[in-house]
């Protein structure tokens, strides 16, 4: 399943990728691929394809997601994307 995911922070773009790529290890146990585009200082999309939903729902409720989100007032919007023709 593609899905996009806004992110909003209060850290900055950089300090949110560093902590995606933290995350990679667990990432790619769920995730065959994903991108994360800059949309200013404190906003980022990332693309991604979701081969496990479970498994990217454990990770984005875990307390390590959740503790981080919190720290860094992060709220993320996603949605499910599907390709036309």
């Amino acid at each position: 399943m593609n899905l996009c995911m806004v992110s909003t922070f209060d850290c900055t773009v950089d300090d949110f990728k560093a902590f995606v790529k933290e995350m990679e290890s667990d990432i790619s146990k769920f995730c065959s691929e994903y991108e994360i585009a800059e949309v200013n200082e404190h906003k980022a999309v990332t693309l991604a394809n979701i081969t496990d939903m479970e498994g990217f729902q454990e990770l984005v409720t875990s307390p390590a997601v959740v503790e981080w989100d919190t720290a860094n007032n992060c709220v993320d919007v996603i949605y499910s994307l599907e390709q036309m023709g």
